[in-house]
């Protein structure tokens, strides 16, 4: 996986205004965290594929698929449960905003881990 920085930028302006936003690079990516919960990224995969990434939680998954440009995340063979991949082609404003509150709808209920940074 590699950094994908306008993808990043993307993500980062779209969460700009939500309190408790932190983010740190993490398995090559890029990953913003809620309250020290992992809420999303984006990367590049070793093909060059560009990718967000949600977390919708195992309750979510389905829904979440049922969108356009979505579907299981995967590293290797193994997948991510509760985790999606969405193509940015897919992912326009008004889309990116939806796959936001979608994953902020399964994070806000988890317990913070911890006092994230501001970015």
């Amino acid at each position: 996986m590699a950094v994908d920085a306008e993808l990043n930028e993307r993500l980062r302006a779209a969460l700009d205004g939500i309190p408790c936003i932190s983010e740190k690079p993490m398995m090559g990516a890029t990953c913003f965290f809620h309250h020290g919960n992992m809420l999303g990224g984006a990367d590049r995969s070793k093909t060059g594929e560009r990718r967000f990434l949600f977390r919708v939680g195992p309750e979510g998954t389905a829904k979440a698929l049922s969108r356009p440009g979505a579907r299981p995340a995967e590293r290797g063979a193994r997948a991510m449960r509760g985790f999606v991949f969405v193509d940015p082609e897919s992912c326009d404003a008004r889309a990116l905003e939806g796959w936001i509150d979608l994953a902020m709808d399964y994070v806000w209920a988890l317990p913070a881990k911890a006092q994230p940074l501001k970015i």
